[in-house]
């Protein structure tokens, strides 16, 4: 009996265990369960990956110290000061004294040196520089793990990098002009008076902001995993803002929610000892579970309309042919066959 047991549990000469049934196989719907799966999964890659995209936030950081650091100079805040300086100077009244009161508020204004500028410029010029490269090296990382495949972080992001060296350069230059260019067009709407046409260019400009966010979940995904031009990339993704529309929406609400935990935490700890916990998170996880929550809403939407097609036709000419060698992955799909 105790010899039985013996075998059994060590499997000797047990003649039947070849004849076991495989291990089920792991649903890869891209559902929400499986969303909460993969991020478990991959968690602590996604904090070294993390780290790896600092530099993408470290040159505000930097300029926001130097903004604080600077020594400032009292500046009157609302334009009609000088009138009225100028009127009180000639004859001093009542009502001239009372405007002082109300609209003599000022402000401080930093006043930056030589050296300053040097530093915010030479900040500004290295993510200008490098914001390609670095969404290239950290959307090729997140591809793979909603495609589950395996991932070694460092050698991955200076592979994907070198890969697309000269693409992801140019099209690191066009997304940070966009970006500037929508950011710059709202502040300057949203100072406009409040007409007809001042509020067209504001909603207009809030519409673009909208759309150009949800094109970016798809613009790098395309370029890491496609032989695409920069002009087609921008359309697919253009094409897929609306083919995807249900995962779109759900990627922004999770966006939203991962946000909204970050500043919620901020005023709830901050009077207790782990105050400083809610400051030093988005250093920690923020940058990266974005980036992959964007990713596993956009890549499925990929997969469907440019992958799956092409594999399923390579697999029809396979079976025709049987000396074609093995199906390319999604990395070798050339532009003619999207």
């Amino acid at each position: 009996m105790a010899t039985n047991t013996k075998n059994k549990l060590f499997g000797l000469f047990d003649y039947n265990r070849d004849n076991r049934p495989d291990a089920k196989e792991e649903d890869t719907t891209p559902t929400l369960k499986r969303y909460f799966k993969l991020l478990g999964r991959r968690f602590w890659k996604l904090i070294s990956l993390n780290l790896i995209m600092l530099p993408l936030i470290l040159p505000f950081l930097i300029c926001l110290y130097l903004f604080v650091s600077m020594p400032q100079t009292p500046v009157a805040e609302d334009f009609l000061v000088p009138q009225l300086f100028g009127a009180n100077a000639v004859a001093q009244s009542p009502s001239i004294t009372m405007l002082f009161d109300i609209l003599g508020t000022q402000k401080g204004i930093p006043v930056y040196g030589v050296g300053a500028y040097i530093g915010m410029g030479a900040c500004f010029l290295f993510l200008f520089l490098t914001f390609g490269w670095q969404n290239v090296g950290a959307t090729y990382i997140v591809r793979n793990m909603v495609r589950g495949d395996a991932v070694f972080i460092w050698s991955d992001y200076f592979y994907a990098i070198k890969r697309n060296l000269k693409q992801g350069f140019l099209m690191g230059l066009l997304d940070a002009t966009a970006i500037f260019a929508l950011c710059f067009d709202l502040v300057y709407f949203s100072g406009q008076p409040n007409t007809f046409l001042g509020n067209l260019g504001f909603y207009g400009v809030i519409a673009l902001i909208i759309l150009y966010f949800i094109m970016r979940f798809y613009i790098y995904l395309l370029l890491v995993t496609f032989d695409l031009s920069i002009r087609k990339i921008f359309k697919n993704a253009l094409i897929f803002t609306t083919l995807g529309i249900k995962r779109n929406l759900m990627a922004i609400l999770g966006l939203i929610v991962i946000t909204a935990i970050h500043v919620l935490l901020i005023p709830l700890l901050i009077a207790t000892p782990l105050g400083g916990i809610p400051i030093i998170l988005p250093f920690i996880w923020y940058l990266a579970i974005t980036t992959f929550t964007c990713a596993y809403a956009a890549y499925p939407i990929i997969d469907r309309y440019m992958i799956a097609p092409y594999v399923s036709a390579t697999d029809d000419d396979d079976s025709e042919d049987d000396g074609a060698e093995e199906e390319p992955t999604a990395d070798e799909i050339a532009p003619e066959n999207t």
